[in-house]
């Protein structure tokens, strides 16, 4: 059952490296031939141990080419319905829904716009077909400051009548950053644009049909909406109450990047999100709290635990929790697989079949890759599912007996945490490596002091607070909002110290093998032969340095920053920058976006100079970001 798990994820995995997509009929017939031979196989093969092998790699070998077709016919699906390049760039009319929870710029406002129907714009019927049926659109406040106050507040699932310019997704083509395109594509986005006002500067064409449209996806966004809205009211020019925000509906946009600087920089970004660590908290106390109702009939004469018995409700009770809990977070992926865990569990407990947490942790793996075949490119993806796998593999063959009193079971649990917490932390450093060319030394104490106040501490009083009566919830928000306070003057401390990361390029692929197994090595068990050998096998990745440039030679990188220019030149013994791109936004510009993940995925930390052609923004944009982050 792993091995086929893990093999479909594979062949997921290798369609997102793929530059063009096989036409669906040969799909179709790979898929048709593949199963042919696998009946096949599996027919003919005699029962023994060598052909139980084979049986098993034929089951593999059949679910690596099942996940390529799904996630290839799942990419023809969503490009099938991408804007047509003739309406790119022309005014039309569109009526639809308020589709997500809108991002308030100083500019204006971000939001997904589900459409409905086009009432403008001469439109032949097949183009009207696959007209997108979700598109990202910025609407930019005009006028004067006054006018800008009384701007209208967008709300999800309310349904509009909008004057719209759009085009079809763009991103720059840049290694090692993030890729917008593919972002849009993961949620379904064929399309962005902006919200126009009429010629005269009017915005007639643009008005609000209905206050909200009742749908269960509406629903959700509407009351993520109300929560961000109690918070940011209780806690008014708050500098952290961002982070109140996505602790309690998993909404990160609002945080700034020099929060995000920190957080990253002390490993503990995984916290200031509705983490897996917090939906199982949320799932268990719900759990226990059915659990002690149940067995005590809501103490009533009913019996209860005779008809269904108490494990099964309460992991009833604890999946349900959980579902309801990832619902407020967007169904962001770490938060999917506990979810999907905790419902896998529930389900083999409800019919019999409970299993080892290792085939568990697959199924939910299945499960994530299936729903979203995307998810394999993200970072929170490897490290999420990666995290648990590391705590499943440092664990076998360590269990020990329960110890006798109190004491000995509190130092017992110390214990476990500890070993918990070093084997995730070693665990991931190949991992971390590959993906972002950095990892965290001072990572194990921010989260040793981190991970208790924010999992025990804040996050409860954070949703507790988000729906209690007043004056109340302000009280308790603003006491979680003091923890975090107070949390991120230690975790800035520590992200000051000169040790606090360690840099170096993005290492090959053989040279990351060799530390997965080093690392795989070192977590093994008390009284293995040689586990030092671990570490002189991750010493490549970690002292790995930048490609270099032959002598007598140029190497010339060009940007792809948008409008502006952006030039690396490199010699044996000299680096150059000239000129640093736009400024996007206040929070983005070519420096932050474009320049610096190139230069963390070299392992680039020094230039000799910087050359900026003129002060103009397409050109100056990122200097100054540049200027702050490299030597």
């Amino acid at each position: 059952m792993r091995a086929v798990c893990v093999s479909f994820v594979v062949g997921i995995a290798c369609l997102q490296q793929q530059a063009a997509l096989f036409p669906v009929a040969q799909l179709c017939s790979l898929i048709a031939v593949a199963l042919i031979i696998f009946v096949l196989i599996q027919r003919f093969i005699s029962s023994s141990i060598r052909a139980d092998r084979w049986r098993t790699g034929n089951r593999s070998a059949l679910a690596f080419i099942v996940g390529f077709v799904w996630a290839s016919l799942f990419a023809h699906y969503y490009l099938y319905s991408s804007l047509s390049p003739n309406w790119e760039n022309k005014d039309l009319v569109l009526v639809g829904t308020v589709d997500s929870l809108p991002m308030h710029m100083a500019e204006g406002q971000r939001f997904i716009f589900a459409v409905d129907e086009v009432r403008e714009g001469q439109m032949i019927p097949s183009e009207q077909s696959v007209f997108p049926k979700k598109i990202s659109l910025s609407w930019y406040q005009t006028g004067s400051s006054d006018a800008q106050q009384n701007a209208i507040t967008l709300q999800p699932g309310e349904r509009w009548q909008l004057k719209v310019r759009l085009k079809r997704p763009h991103g720059t083509a840049n290694p090692d950053g993030f890729d917008y395109e593919v972002w849009l594509l993961e949620q379904g986005v064929r399309a962005t644009g902006t919200v126009r006002v009429d010629n005269d500067g009017h915005e007639r064409s643009n008005r609000r049909l209905n206050a909200f449209v009742w749908t269960v996806g509406n629903l959700i966004e509407r009351g993520r909406a109300l929560l961000r809205d109690r918070i940011h009211e209780a806690l008014p020019n708050s500098p952290y109450a961002s982070v109140i925000v996505a602790l309690v509906i998993g909404d990160q946009r609002e945080i700034p990047k020099s929060d995000w600087t920190i957080f990253n920089r002390v490993g503990i970004g995984h916290l200031i999100s509705i983490s897996g660590l917090h939906i199982t908290m949320v799932a268990g106390l719900f759990s226990g709290l059915v659990a002690f109702l149940w067995r005590r009939s809501f103490f009533a004469s009913w019996d209860l635990p005779l008809y269904v018995p108490v494990q099964k409700m309460a992991a009833l009770a604890g999946a349900m929790t959980a579902l309801l809990y990832v619902a407020l977070a967007g169904f962001g992926v770490p938060s999917q697989r506990t979810m999907y865990m905790l419902l896998v569990v529930a389900l083999a407990l409800w019919t019999g079949r409970l299993s080892n947490f290792s085939t568990v942790l697959s199924l939910a793996l299945v499960l994530v890759v299936s729903l979203d075949p995307w998810a394999v490119l993200s970072p929170g993806f490897w490290l999420s599912f990666g995290a648990v796998a590391v705590i499943i593999f440092a664990a076998g063959g360590q269990l020990q007996p329960l110890a006798d009193g109190r004491a000995q079971n509190f130092s017992r649990e110390v214990r476990i945490a500890g070993r918990t917490q070093y084997a995730v932390t070693v665990g991931l450093v190949p991992l971390t490596m590959l993906l972002f060319g950095q990892v965290s030394l001072i990572g194990p104490l921010a989260n040793a002091i981190a991970i208790p106040l924010v999992s025990f501490l804040v996050t409860p009083l954070a949703l507790f607070g988000s729906i209690l009566p007043k004056p109340l919830s302000v009280v308790v928000l603003k006491l979680a909002h003091v923890l975090i306070q107070g949390l991120v003057w230690v975790l800035q401390r520590l992200s000051d110290t000169s040790f606090a990361v360690w840099n170096a390029a993005l290492p090959s692929f053989p040279i990351f093998l060799l530390a997965l197994i080093g690392t795989c090595w070192l977590l093994m068990p008390k009284g293995w032969p040689m586990r030092w050998l671990g570490v002189i096998c991750c010493f490549p990745l970690i002292f790995q340095r930048p490609l270099p440039v032959a002598n007598n030679e140029l190497r010339v990188i060009a940007f792809d920053v948008g409008q502006g220019m952006s030039l690396l030149l490199e010699t044996a013994h000299h680096r150059l920058l000239y000129d640093t791109g736009p400024m996007y936004s206040p929070e983005s510009d070519g420096g932050n976006r474009v320049i610096l993940p190139y230069f963390k995925a070299r392992g680039i930390h020094a230039l000799d100079m910087m050359m900026v052609s003129h002060n103009d923004s397409d050109h100056s944009g990122g200097a100054l970001t540049i200027i702050l982050e490299v030597h």
